[in-house]
């Protein structure tokens, strides 16, 4: 009796995304109901719709035929493993091709594994068992790379990761992607006076608290450095950012951890600079970060404690987060 999918990956919190591709609808049909029990299970019959699903979906695993009309499955994999935000995905090429040449070229461009037709339904599900067993590990031990550890939130390489997708998307969509920027206040003299053990409790508070605030799966709050985190909104005009500022302001004031050495509050509070931006082809993603923590500083300087924003001219600022 062949074991469910639940029981190959039994630490997934989602059923695995895998993406089938091939433009014969029978064969879609086929390889639809061998996984749709245990897989969440999308399809495509076109090259560039394969792409733009990927992008958008980012599925665990691809099942992708090679001679298809238009673009074919080798073009199709060049192209995914090209592109940062797709290059991590696993394919498997499901073929009728039949020579060591054809295996070799597939495997060459990045595919995990090579399934020649007609298809052994006991052998292609134990070879997406291994792929999706072996996506899910990397996914993990990514995800510990990129973690902050001692707050639990994104890292600095995380924040440069996803900020450098994220414009990339945003200049290909034309939407805005804003970036705030959060300073502890006087988090040096809470060092000082509580010491260091109380200061990391404090800076664990503050993380959870803001990504408390953020709501959206794709928005991300990172720890920036130090006492220092960092809040990326893609698809969010100024307006909408601020509005988030603000309500981090408030529930960071609100946890109400001691602070007598603050020249602002006899609680912990915080300092914001906002940026908006609708990246263009002649502006890098640093100009974000500078426009931001400019605004930071100008919320350090004229007290603390406060949101300072900017926004380019470019920027719709009439309807809040999108």
């Amino acid at each position: 009796m062949e074991q469910s999918m639940e029981t190959w990956l039994p630490h997934l919190h989602n059923r695995p995304r895998l993406l089938i591709v091939d433009d014969q609808p029978t064969n879609i049909r086929v390889l639809h109901e061998l996984f749709r029990e245990d897989c969440d299970v999308f399809m495509a019959t076109l090259g560039e719709q394969a792409i733009s699903l990927c992008r958008t979906l980012l599925p665990d695993l691809i099942l992708l035929d090679v001679v298809m009309e238009g673009m074919d499955g080798h073009e199709v994999c060049r192209r995914l493993k090209a592109d940062p935000a797709t290059q991590g995905i696993p394919i498997i090429f499901i073929t009728a091709q039949r020579q060591e040449s054809d295996e070799v070229r597939g495997l060459e461009l990045g595919a995990v594994d090579f399934i020649s037709k007609p298809i052994n339904p006991t052998i292609v599900r134990a070879r997406v068992r291994t792929h999706l067993t072996l996506k899910l590990q990397n996914d993990l031990l990514r995800s510990m790379a990129l973690m902050d550890g001692l707050t639990g939130v994104a890292n600095r390489r995380k924040f440069d990761e996803d900020l450098l997708a994220d414009w990339r998307q945003c200049f290909r969509e034309q939407k805005p992607l804003s970036l705030i920027l959060v300073d502890v206040d006087y988090f040096k003299r809470y060092n000082d006076r509580y010491g260091h053990l109380a200061g990391d409790g404090c800076l664990k508070s503050v993380a959870q608290a803001l990504s408390e605030t953020v709501r959206r799966p794709y928005d991300l709050v990172a720890r920036y450095g130090g006492e220092e985190f960092a809040c990326i909104l893609p698809n969010t005009d100024l307006r909408g950012a601020v509005e988030l500022a603000e309500k981090m302001q408030r529930n960071i004031r609100s946890l109400g951890i001691e602070h007598s050495g603050s020249d602002v509050d006899r609680v912990v509070t915080i300092s914001l600079g906002v940026a908006t931006l609708v990246p263009t082809a002649v502006l890098e993603f640093q100009a974000l970060i500078v426009a931001a923590d400019k605004q930071l500083y100008e919320a350090k300087k004229t007290g603390r404690a406060r949101v300072c924003s900017s926004f380019s001219d470019e920027c719709p600022i009439e309807s809040g987060r999108l």
